[in-house]
Parts: C-alpha cells; structure tokens; sequence
C-alpha cells in the first residue's frame, strides 16, 4: 500500500506470532546490477541507483487464509504478517514517494492565475498516490523515534520525516524546497480493516502545502485504497473515494472523486471532478485515471462533449448476473481488464503523465525508478544521517539484499527493543519526547496537526534514542 494509506497492518503487541516465510528466489540480478554502477557526480548532480540489490521473493507460495479469516471486519493492528508480504522501505519512505513529482509544485507557483495553480495542485495530489499502482507490498511500521531524511537538488527539495505515536501510529513528514518556493507538510495515520478477501486502508490526517510567492495553503486528504485478493488469486489496488483540496486563501476548491472500479470494471483508476469558485461556480472539469493522466477542460466544452457522447453511444444495458456478486472466500475478486487509455475531450490541457517504470520494475516490488533509490547508503551518507534514519534499518537492509531469514530475525529482535523500552519508561511514568515536531494546530485548517520545530538540519543528534 502506498503513501498514506499503508503504515499499520501489523504490530509488535501482537499475542499472534506468525513464523517467518522465506523463500528461494532463482532470479539474477546481473541485469539490474549493471544500471548502479558508476553512481558519480554528473553535472554537479549526484547519481542515484536505478535497482535494488536483489529481486523480490516470490509471495505465491504462502495461503493467508487460515491466519486472517478471524479478523474479518476487525482493524489489523493486533497481527503481524510474514515479512514477505513486505517491501524493502519503511512507511516514513512510502511518504516520500509523494516528491517523485515535485516539478508540479515549482510549475504551480509559477501560475498567475489561482485556477491554473489549483489544477496544478491537483496535479500533484492525484500524482502523489500513483507510485500505488501495482505496490501490493507493505511497507516496514516505523519505529517510534524512527525518522528518513531526504535531499534532493536535482528535483528541488529536501524533506524529513519521523515516527511520533506509535499507538495509533502517526508519521509526521516536512518538505521544504530548496529555494524556499514552497513548503508541504502533514501527519498520518492510516486505519485498515480486513474484509475476508481485501484490505482497505482509510486514510486519516491531512496533507498542507503552501506557495509562498503567492501566500497560499491548500490542504487535502488521501482517498481510500483497497487491496484485493490477498487470500487467492492476483493481488490488484483500486482507490476510491473524493479527494477535497482546498485553498484556503481564495476559498477556490477542487473536488475530485476516486471512482470504485464498478461492475465489469469500467470506472477502474478513473478520476474525474470540478475546481469551483468561491461562490461555487463549476470553472473547469477535471478527469483522467490516477495510473496514467490528468487533464483540464472548460465546463461548457465538458458539457457538450458528454450530451454527443450519450447521443451516439451504445445505450445497452448489462444484465446483471449472479457471478458479478460472488463473494465466496475461496473465489478470486478478478480485477477487470484495464483500458489503457483516457479518451481526450478535444480542447482538453494535459495537468500531469506518469512517469514510465524500468522493464524490471516487476522484479522489484513494482517500485518507481524513484522509489529504487529511497534506501540506498553509502559511506558519505553514513556520517551525515541521524543514527534513527531508516536506512541504518537492519531488517530493511538484509531484506533489500535478499536475505529473508536475515530480515525476519532482526525485525523481530527490533519489535523486543521497542517493547522493552516502552516497559522501562512505563515504570518511571517517562513520556515519550519527539525529536523534531510537536503537537499542535494547523494554522491553515484549524485542526490538531504535528508541526515541524525546525532545526533538524543543523545535523546536531546527539540526544537522538538508540532504537537499532
């Protein structure tokens, strides 16, 4: 599950204590091997790694069924799932993967006009969950104290994020860019609840960014996203839901709606919406699908187009039969054949395309080239970094490398770290202290936030926990 929607599937409370899986995998990594090498300076701009070290184990050979047919309907926070239903990052750099299309950010301050800046906007937020398209994977619950840092000069920003809560668990993330043209900021904390053949992931807490130049905040939240199959058959992400981004100094609103995927799978990835005035005045119609495009068009030409649409369609009506609605659990929710493509209104502006994967992306937990690099350490970076960032991550880093037994040990000798630490402070009735945010209210939406305090890079960590 991807940013936002993904960080409590299990728990180190968990009375239930399911043994490792690991698996063989017969698959080289020469291929991919190749494209991290030579990772030097070009133009001043420091080379990333295009792959990880190692391909994904095969998840096939493992039936849930048995382990999570008494959770039906119930929040999974009190299990812990095989690591191999993992992917090799932490929640905290799930989060990240919102920058991947910081060009949006730059792009929308440069906008004289706040519409055209509010449809950039929306650009980015629809941009920020398509990393999810495929990433059935979950990522690695942070650590209490646990933090990422990222800094990326070629795509104009750096960002920092820590664990602070672990029951409910809340990850709080600041992004700044480095010519101080923007700042986006928030705290969540998903819920997921099992349904006998999905996960869904609601998601809790609120995404803010602000444009300086022009002295505006617009503030949302993530859709809903559900996994299916996780018992039998192909494992498939939809996300539905309306997504609300407001800008709270003109009152202008974009209203998008994540649209189920519906019988025979018509509306799957479809997003469609409106941005509206002040005075609730339709301005423009957005659409596209959040695995591929988004586009703009005026209203009227939006309008026009749909009434010839339904002219000269095909107005059959399906009969509904009883196989659509099987819901047995040992039968496969099947996804439906995606169509590929959007069908431009003429007259339409294109917002945003995704950006294509590598060929071996499938080898790799379906990540993005920008999420391949989101774990990678080298020696220069091991004296920078603060001793909790989540790179230094044991579990992580063997299970990147392929190293299953390895990665199932060390997450487990971590949650026991974590426990007898929480036990010790619970004796002396100590209060766990955040490092960099503190509670309190979002200026911008009036609601309880998790503000950053500043500081973090002055690289100062000598009062940082010991949570390794």
């Amino acid at each position: 599950m991807g940013p936002g929607t993904g960080g409590g599937f299990e728990s180190d409370d968990s009375e239930t204590r399911l043994e490792t899986f690991s698996s063989k995998s017969g698959s080289s990594t020469s291929e991919q091997n190749v494209h991290n090498q030579d990772l030097t300076q070009e133009n001043g701009i420091k080379k990333h790694r295009t792959s990880l070290p190692a391909p994904m184990y095969s998840r096939n050979q493992l039936s849930l069924w048995s382990i999570l047919k008494k959770c039906i309907g119930l929040e999974l926070s009190k299990i812990t799932m095989p690591i191999i239903f993992n992917e090799p990052l932490s929640f905290l750099q799930r989060i990240t993967e919102y920058m991947e299309h910081t060009y949006l950010i730059h792009k929308a301050s440069m906008f004289s006009d706040s519409v055209e800046r509010l449809q950039t906007v929306a650009a980015f937020a629809v941009s920020a969950v398509a990393s999810q398209w495929e990433r059935t994977g979950k990522p690695f619950n942070p650590l209490l104290g646990e933090t990422y840092e990222l800094r990326r000069e070629d795509l104009g920003f750096r960002l920092v994020s820590e664990q602070v809560s672990h029951h409910p668990p809340v990850s709080a993330f600041y992004s700044e860019g480095i010519n101080k043209d923007f700042v986006f900021h928030g705290s969540i904390y998903p819920k997921l609840k099992f349904w006998g053949k999905s996960v869904e992931a609601e998601p809790r807490g609120t995404i803010t960014l602000e444009l300086v130049k022009h002295n505006e905040a617009y503030s949302w939240t993530n859709p809903s996203c559900c996994v299916h199959n996780v018992i039998i058959g192909k494992l498939w992400i939809e996300q539905y839901g309306t997504v609300e981004i407001t800008n709270h100094s003109t009152g202008e609103k974009c209203l998008l709606h994540f649209k189920p995927c519906g019988l025979f799978g018509k509306e799957l990835h479809r997003v469609e919406g409106y941005i509206q005035d002040k005075s609730k005045r339709k301005v423009c119609v957005i659409y596209g699908k959040w695995t591929e495009c988004l586009w703009c068009v005026d209203t009227n030409t939006y309008e026009t187009y749909k009434k010839n649409d339904k002219k000269g369609g095909d107005q059959k009506k399906v009969k509904e039969t009883e196989d659509v609605f099987r819901s047995e659990n040992d039968e496969a929710d099947e996804m439906p054949e995606i169509q590929e493509t959007v069908q431009v209104i003429p007259g339409s502006k294109l917002l945003w395309r995704i950006t294509a994967r590598p060929s071996y992306s499938s080898q790799m937990y379906n990540f993005t080239n920008f999420a391949m690099m989101l774990n990678e350490l080298d020696e220069e970076m091991k004296g920078v970094l603060a001793p909790t960032d989540c790179r230094f991550r044991p579990d992580i880093r063997a299970m990147e490398n392929g190293n299953m037994d390895i990665a199932g040990a060390e997450k487990e000798r971590l949650e026991e770290k974590q426990r007898a630490a929480r036990k010790e402070r619970a004796k002396t009735e100590e209060e766990w202290q955040t490092r960099w945010f503190r509670q309190d209210i979002n200026q911008h939406t009036r609601t309880p936030d998790w503000i950053y305090t500043g500081k973090y890079w002055e690289r100062n960590y000598e009062d940082c926990p010991d949570i390794y």
